[in-house]
């Protein structure tokens, strides 16, 4: 079992995790405009997580607290001072994504791993929320994938030559993401996690294949020191 599968067997008993496989499986929670709160996810992260009329928030909160706060499944979930409640005062709260998936390809892997982009940015990101991450890449950039969110596998990329994609139709960043879809097992599914006003990542996603879920937004409550 590799890193990054042991790191994902580690999380599997958070209710997050059916839920997003669920949903990658075309069943999604009942559209009610209801809110479905769940336990905080390990390393004092929270979460709010919004699907089509209805959303999911993980947190250390009591339920009857976090209730009388009146989110809603309609976007009340994930407005600021909803997330402001739950991170805190001292808290942080993180940006706002869309959440895709997609599935593993079958065939022979073709990215090699790459050991030379430790101190990359989007490596150190990574590593900063996710658990077992692993770096491949080629000339055209790097691909990382790791346990994410609620145990998840998340990948993400990072093109090598700016401005890559800028007004041309290099494809340079769906190529590369369908060649890293070689690197997850066959039909199972691989999550990433989209800044929207980030469009052309956004459009290289969808143009590899990848099908949105929904929108989250990760907390760090300052009320808990757990690690």
């Amino acid at each position: 079992m590799s890193e990054l599968d042991q790191a994902a067997s580690t999380l599997a008993s958070h209710p997050l995790l059916a839920l997003f496989r669920d949903a990658a499986d075309g069943r999604f929670l009942p559209a009610d405009g209801q809110v479905t709160i769940l336990p905080s996810l390990p390393r004092g992260l929270g979460c709010s997580v919004a699907f089509t009329g209805h959303a999911v928030i993980a947190t250390a909160l009591p339920t009857g607290e976090v209730q009388s706060q009146e989110p809603d499944g309609y976007g009340g979930s994930l407005a600021p001072d909803f997330l402001r409640y739950l991170a805190g005062q001292g808290g942080r709260v993180g940006t706002l994504d869309a959440v895709l998936v997609a599935r593993g390809a079958s065939g022979s892997p073709r990215l090699p791993q790459r050991l030379d982009a430790e101190g990359h940015p989007r490596v150190r990101h990574a590593r900063d929320l996710r658990t077992g991450v692993r770096v491949y890449g080629d000339e055209r950039g790097l691909v990382t994938l790791a346990g994410g969110l609620a145990g998840r596998r998340e990948i993400s990329i990072e093109l090598d030559q700016p401005g890559a994609g800028s007004n041309s139709s290099s494809g340079l960043g769906r190529s590369l993401l369908r060649d890293a879809l070689t690197l997850v097992p066959a039909g199972e599914p691989v999550f990433a996690a989209v800044s929207p006003g980030n469009a052309r990542s956004l459009r290289a996603f969808l143009a590899a294949g990848f099908v949105p879920l929904g929108s989250e937004v990760i907390i760090r409550p300052e009320r808990t020191s757990a690690g």
